[in-house]
């Protein structure tokens, strides 16, 4: 997926099909721009009063015409933007309030609350800004403390999504590792799963020992032509790693989920019949892994209720992740 798609204030094509909302993660166009010598406006959503389509921590960045991300739909990104390209040129951070007792009566939210925005200018120097991304290279949480003039990056610790502190308005807004999804397998079901975490934007992996030299056809998809166990130590595996063992071969599947589970990945999935799960466990034990990780263990792996057709596993599986791997990061 692009980094940005295209936000054009003056165009009514992304008004109608707001593409750039899908975008979660603002860090991929940020090191575009910053890449090209860009400066960019970045808005936080740091506030919410009642109900919201988004929550406290929710970001956009504005390089240019293009857009990431989204706050609310309708016409709020739009007047954000008109906003950004004043706090672009002139560097002065904005504090934006919209909804119940906005001064903007005539911008409304479709949920009926208040959200408070908050603009600031990274230049494209930033120091800041690149110890972010860096941190992000090497898979360590990082915490963006900003009062829009002065910013700095530090450990995040425990530290929530996102704080704020009023008068003067400083934010911290947390940004842990971008969640990251290694799949081994080959058949439908395994391609589904790829290729759903990569519309998900999970940085997906396809693991297929001495498979084709010519990867999958799934734009944006990561293939290894390697056993899952050895795709895992060559990709690495961490608290915002999801694994999914889907070749159905036991001898492949089952040690890298011993591997996976003993490196503390953030999920650990198997496909398969429910009735070997007792059996399969006891030989993920006997490949190393911990007695009590059993416990983390999704097998089989997904919503099983959905179907047995390709897709719909593949829906099951990566919507179990999500969940997942959101539920771990709001308890750090």
């Amino acid at each position: 997926m692009a980094a940005a798609s295209g936000f054009d204030r003056s165009g009514p094509a992304d008004a109608d099909w707001p593409a750039f909302g899908w975008i979660e993660d603002v860090r991929p166009a940020l090191t575009i721009a910053l890449e090209a010598g860009r400066s960019v406006v970045l808005a936080t959503l740091y506030r919410v009063e009642g109900s919201s389509p988004r929550g406290a921590g929710a970001q956009m960045l504005f390089d240019g015409a293009c857009a990431s991300g989204y706050f609310s739909g309708g016409c709020v990104e739009a007047d954000v933007a008109q906003h950004a390209a004043e706090v672009l040129a002139n560097g002065e951070p904005r504090t934006l309030h919209y909804g119940t007792g906005s001064p903007w009566v005539d911008i409304k939210l479709r949920c009926g609350g208040a959200i408070y925005i908050f603009l600031e200018r990274i230049d494209a120097n930033s120091a800041a800004a690149r110890e972010v991304l860096a941190r992000r290279d090497a898979r360590r949480p990082a915490l963006w403390v900003s009062d829009g003039l002065n910013a700095r990056v530090t450990d995040a610790g425990d530290a929530p999504l996102l704080a704020w502190n009023d008068d003067p308005l400083r934010i911290a807004r947390r940004f842990d590792p971008s969640g990251r999804l290694i799949v081994s397998g080959w058949d439908p079901t395994a391609l589904a799963i790829a290729k759903l975490g990569v519309e998900a934007q999970l940085e997906t992996y396809l693991a297929r020992p001495h498979g084709p030299e010519a990867p999958p056809p799934i734009a944006g998809l990561n293939y290894v032509r390697a056993d899952a166990e050895t795709a895992l130590q060559r990709i690495g595996v961490d608290a915002w790693t999801a694994f999914v063992g889907a070749t159905h071969e036991s001898e492949l599947d089952l040690p890298a989920c011993a591997k996976a589970l003993s490196a503390g990945a953030g999920y650990v999935g198997l496909v398969g019949a429910a009735s070997r799960v007792p059996m399969r466990s006891e030989a993920i034990v006997a490949a190393g892994a911990p007695r009590e990780t059993l416990e983390r263990l999704h097998a089989p792996a997904g919503i099983r209720s959905l179907g047995k057709a390709p897709w719909r596993i593949a829906v099951g599986i990566v919507a179990e992740i999500l969940q997942t791997l959101s539920a771990d990061q709001a308890r750090a």
